[in-house]
């Protein structure tokens, strides 16, 4: 592939980063209001509170921002971070498989699954970015004579 191709396909994994985040924040803001409790929390806020669900919102919102913003190589790794996060997050929490499968009803199934999927994308998405900026396939240039 050539170095426009590819950096035509980082450019795409970057913005799927930063759209599994917005994802990831929506699926947040949905369960938020159908009512879903949240036993693991991010600080400020802690415990299950209204503001940890805006604080991880309001989080998530930023990395996305940062990500689709800032021109460093390494900023899609942010969104791996947060995608792997909250993936473990999901994991650790003991309602999140049952609310997936719909124990919790339709409205916070759907919600959650918006959210996971946005983990997931933010997570492989973030990873493919960082390893394709990082192999470049770009040849160093010759010395001068």
């Amino acid at each position: 592939m050539d170095e426009t191709g590819n950096r035509a396909v980082r450019r795409r994994a970057r913005w799927a980063t930063s759209g599994g985040l917005l994802l990831c924040a929506a699926g947040i803001a949905a369960l938020w209001l159908s009512g879903a409790e949240f036993p693991v929390a991010l600080p400020p806020g802690g415990g299950n509170t209204d503001s940890s669900s805006r604080s991880e919102i309001v989080f998530l919102l930023i990395a996305a921002l940062f990500i689709a913003l800032a021109r460093w190589r390494w900023a899609p790794a942010v969104g791996a971070l947060f995608g792997a996060v909250f993936t473990l997050g999901f994991a650790a929490t003991p309602a999140g498989l049952d609310n997936l499968l719909g124990g919790s009803g339709a409205g916070i199934a759907a919600a959650q699954a918006v959210q996971v999927v946005g983990e997931a994308m933010a997570l492989v998405a973030g990873v493919v970015a960082v390893v394709g900026n990082y192999r470049t396939g770009v040849p160093a240039p010759e010395p001068r004579r």
